[in-house]
């Protein structure tokens, strides 16, 4: 697959742009997880992801392989995209919109899951900018050590080693957030 997406680049940065779509569904979806899970607000997700395939296809003659991984270089125009947008705009989610419960849960259940995210949202906010990130982009977005640190601009060691830590310290002050923290991501 990899070489099939090598060749797809090389065609649309020769001009065939719309060999971009391949591009667009191998990766949407990706992107999209990747910008909900920080903005927690759906329409929003759905604009700042089009705004990142826009920019992507826009910028396609400035990707080049031998300094990171297409992957890579996607997710560092989505976080430069939520960036910019968190400095445009104010953040606005609605509490109701931070999860997707069935209707037909019982409310025991929503409670006590409301209560457990926002435990798990409130040990994340404890965090400094950039471990917080290494958080979400391993957890939710299940990148790579190699891949978070090509984003990061970091060594896949350092950002290894800062996810160990983390967890390892929410394992010692909230092993219950550790624990819903892990059951979202399998869920």
């Amino acid at each position: 697959m990899e070489t099939n997406l090598a060749q797809i680049i090389a065609e649309c940065q020769a001009g065939q742009l719309e060999q971009f779509a391949v591009l667009y569904d191998a990766y949407v979806r990706k992107i999209y997880d990747f910008i909900f899970y920080r903005t927690m607000h759906k329409e929003t997700a759905e604009d700042l992801t089009s705004l990142t395939f826009t920019k992507a296809l826009e910028r396609i003659n400035t990707y080049q392989a031998n300094k990171g991984s297409f992957s890579a270089w996607l997710y560092q125009i989505a976080r430069n995209t939520l960036i910019d947008n968190y400095k445009n705009h104010k953040p606005t989610a609605a509490v109701e919109e931070l999860e997707n419960f069935a209707s037909g849960e019982n409310l025991e259940q929503q409670t006590e899951a409301r209560l457990n995210l926002e435990k798990v949202k409130n040990f994340l906010q404890t965090l400094d900018e950039e471990k917080r990130e290494i958080v979400t982009m391993r957890v939710w977005d299940g990148l790579s050590y190699k891949e978070i640190g090509d984003i990061l601009g970091k060594s896949e060691s350092s950002c290894k080693m800062s996810f160990l830590r983390i967890m390892e310290k929410l394992n010692k002050e909230a092993a219950f957030a550790l624990i819903y923290l892990l059951m979202l991501k399998i869920g």
